[in-house]
């Protein structure tokens, strides 16, 4: 097959779940015989007209100086771009810049798009801004020939709001094999004696009612928060907030996987405060860490964690976890999210997925053009 992968910053990956996956699927794909393009920013570091035997398109984005703007822009160009092509498949990853374009999609290609989360409910948006990514994803549901949902609750949501199905595929994480406790030194921190979290800072990741109940704990155990904390509003307005409180470490952003998923692996309790999406890439990387995760009560964490995890609803409920867990005395939770990463999260097995899907996929699409 001839793939073009659409929706991403590009790779190889330097932003997150989407480049992650586009980074790793395609190499796969050209392992096992197929053409593959990704298409990349024109600011993408890389600048090579290759990786790994995947084909790279470079095309023009404005986003550094246009805002927003230049995300659709840089949209705009890439299907412009595939109707010269000739891709059997399309895969987009996301829609929210990409779908209002999508009556310039190419018509010989099958077009697969992978929904994400459900992006209009994300507070950190306006009213305005939330009503259009209604739209879009309304003409993504339209404009698709087949979906991906990667949460179980985006399945749900897509079968329950339009009535159509979709294909269930999560994300992937490799295994944690090798912990090295040195890398703590350089933060000053000893083996499971903090809790942490990862995250985007914005408000539906309940980053504010976790930092309330580690405020409200009577053990002042160090608490690491990691995100880019100074690029957004609601990031500085958390830093303001818990300044005061020496034990709660804004760290910034950190990229270093490995130093990531030592973090992880030492802690003592791994926070995930997600509401809003599908299966969220670093948590299966928690999970992959053998991280003890306490997360945040809703239909998304619930079908990936079941009941390997701890769970909370409010700050009072993050005081008291605090307050009473230690990660030792939870061995078969984190064996439980262990096993599920190499049993049903690992790449291999994704990968596979996806490619299973591709191939029905295209004979639904070619049987319905013969008859």
């Amino acid at each position: 097959m001839k793939i073009g992968i659409l929706g991403t910053r590009g790779i190889p990956n330097y932003h997150g779940g989407f480049e992650q996956f586009a980074e790793y699927f395609s190499v796969y794909l050209v392992n096992k015989g197929h053409d593959v393009s990704v298409y990349n920013s024109s600011s993408h570091p890389y600048q090579e007209k290759s990786f790994n035997g995947v084909s790279i398109i470079h095309c023009k984005d404005p986003e550094e100086r246009l805002g927003t703007v230049g995300q659709f822009i840089y949209d705009f160009n890439c299907i412009l771009d595939s109707k010269q092509r000739n891709f059997d498949i399309i895969l987009q990853l996301g829609y929210t810049s990409s779908s209002i374009w999508y009556k310039f999609l190419p018509k010989k290609s099958v077009i697969i798009t992978n929904m994400d989360g459900l992006e209009w409910k994300r507070t950190k948006y306006s009213k305005k801004v939330q009503t259009f990514l209604k739209l879009a994803e309304s003409l993504a549901v339209k404009s698709s020939d087949f979906l991906i949902s990667d949460s179980i609750g985006i399945q749900n949501y897509l079968t329950n709001k339009y009535n159509i199905p979709s294909r269930y595929i999560a994300y992937g994480a490799d295994l944690f094999l090798d912990p090295n406790s040195e890398c703590l030194e350089g933060f000053n921190l000893g083996a499971y004696n903090y809790n942490m979290l990862i995250a985007r800072l914005e408000p539906e990741n309940n980053i504010e009612t976790i930092l309330d109940g580690v405020v409200m704990a009577e053990k002042t155990m160090d608490f690491l928060v990691i995100g880019k904390y100074d690029t957004n509003k609601f990031g500085k307005y958390l830093k303001e907030k818990y300044k005061k409180y020496s034990n709660i470490k804004f760290l910034g952003g950190l990229y270093d996987l490995n130093i990531l998923n030592n973090l992880r692996y030492f802690s003592n309790l791994y926070f995930h405060g997600h509401s809003v999406g599908g299966t969220n890439p670093s948590l299966l990387e928690a999970m992959a860490s053998k991280s003890l995760i306490v997360a945040h009560e809703n239909e998304f964490n619930r079908s990936i964690l079941r009941d390997d995890a701890l769970y909370f609803q409010n700050e009072n409920g993050v005081k008291t976890i605090i307050e009473t867990v230690v990660k030792d005395k939870y061995p078969n939770k984190i064996t439980g999210c262990f096993d599920k990463i190499k049993d049903d999260f690992n790449w291999d097995t994704i990968n596979e997925q996806y490619l299973d899907f591709f191939n029905s996929c295209l004979s639904v699409y070619n049987d319905s053009k013969n008859n």
